[in-house]
């Protein structure tokens, strides 16, 4: 990569949320997934302020790849999987906004350049929404890749072979969900994993109306659970249910020490910060949801670690409405530790990966980590003003990053 260039450092305001703490209708399940049963979600003391610094890499093309771009053509909502060798890529994304044709590509030397379109079975043509991949290995230690697409029903198709060939999309049970399954994670027990996601009542059940109405109104955080490596999932059961608040889109992460689980929540009501909730049993309970600071505000949040033990976590930024953002709507990334998210503080610093020139609309993100240290960041975006979205990849070290930050303080 080369030596560093130019940067700037985005505008900083002093960020006040005048929201008060809300009476919430939090539903927690039944069975016991979430502690603290009927307990309100617990709010970020104070005002809301973006206390670190965000640099621009928005011009740093040096750092860009393009994935696929097709003129006239939306391209959107990526997911990305390393492969064992350190260098193989696999990123699957759909034709259109959400939903639409799934795209096939593969990088064989870390993001670097990538292939043109693979060949994918023919059910892929009629994806509903975003897809999602995901690394699983069964208790015997059989390697796979499944890929989920979301709506009703909840469909999967697996590959055996690295991705080199696939099965078609087939349902994995009688209920569906919206970014299916937005985070996949594996259990302390070998070949166990649980799968979380959500609905808004209208894709759970094929009648579209939350399970004839059984299911609250308002969001639901869902959590499904595999028992052979991946292969099956079982009835996903509700965590957590709220009217004044829409918790979605979880991104999940373990701890350095592998004994907890953290997942990190879009809050889709847009009156709120995004949210988080913990497990260290494997997700048979969880802690009551708690917010955020503003730093980590936004939305379909992906986290890796780097090899110092840092966590990068790529999203959308996107404030409630009451507060105001230099990079709202734009793509990010937040550099801090664990302890961050578990003490509630706002990290190192943020980086501005790409300025998107539409509202709102970028930032599904696949995060990959190269054994270099070298991060790969890829998602869609209104890169172009007027132009359709188009997949981008972002390669980043934190060394250079952490030079960038250390003179924007100064």
């Amino acid at each position: 990569m080369p030596l560093l260039r130019s940067f700037s450092i985005v505008r900083r305001c002093s960020i006040h949320s005048a929201l008060a703490a809300l009476p919430l209708l939090a539903t927690f399940s039944h069975s016991g997934l979430i502690a603290q049963a009927q307990e309100a979600v617990q709010a970020v003391p104070g005002a809301a302020v973006a206390s670190i610094p965000t640099i621009d890499l928005n011009d740093r093309t040096d750092w860009q790849v393009v994935v696929d771009r097709e003129p006239g053509q939306y391209l959107g909502h990526p997911t990305t999987l390393l492969l064992e060798d350190g260098k193989t890529i696999l990123c699957v994304y759909p034709k259109g906004h959400g939903k639409g044709a799934i795209i096939y590509k593969r990088s064989s030397d870390g993001g670097k350049t990538w292939s043109e379109r693979l060949p994918t079975p023919q059910s892929w043509e009629t994806s509903k929404e975003t897809p999602t991949l995901h690394r699983v290995v069964d208790a015997a230690g059989k390697k796979r890749i499944i890929m989920f697409s979301g709506m009703y029903p909840v469909r999967m198709a697996s590959s055996e072979d690295d991705g080199a060939t696939w099965s078609e999309l087939a349902p994995v049970g009688e209920w569906g969900g919206i970014v299916a399954m937005a985070s996949v994670v594996a259990c302390s027990t070998p070949g166990q994993y649980i799968a979380l996601f959500h609905d808004d009542q209208r894709y759970f059940s094929a009648d579209g109306k939350g399970n004839g109405g059984k299911v609250p109104p308002g969001f639901t955080l869902y959590q499904s659970r595999s028992t052979d490596g991946g292969l099956t999932w079982g009835q996903p059961v509700a965590l957590f249910n709220s009217k004044e608040v829409h918790l979605c889109e979880p991104g999940a992460i373990h701890s350095p020490d592998g004994k907890e689980i953290a997942v990190i929540l879009r809050e889709n009501r847009r009156v709120k910060n995004s949210h988080i909730i913990f497990s260290t049993d494997d997700g048979q309970t969880w802690t009551a949801p708690k917010e955020l600071p503003a730093a980590l505000t936004g939305d379909r949040h992906t986290a890796k670690y780097a090899q110092d033990g840092r966590l990068v976590i790529s999203f959308r930024d996107a404030p409630p409405k009451s507060v105001s953002s230099p990079t709202a709507g734009d793509w990010v990334a937040w550099v801090g530790r664990y302890d961050d998210l578990k003490q509630g503080t706002s990290g190192e610093y943020r980086l501005r990966l790409k300025d998107n020139t539409h509202a709102w609309d970028c930032a599904y993100p696949g995060v990959e980590v190269l054994p270099s240290g070298e991060f790969v960041i890829t998602t869609y975006g209104h890169w172009e003003k007027g132009e359709k979205p188009y997949i981008l990849s972002v390669r980043l070290n934190l060394q250079e990053t952490d030079q960038l930050a250390k003179a924007a303080r100064k």
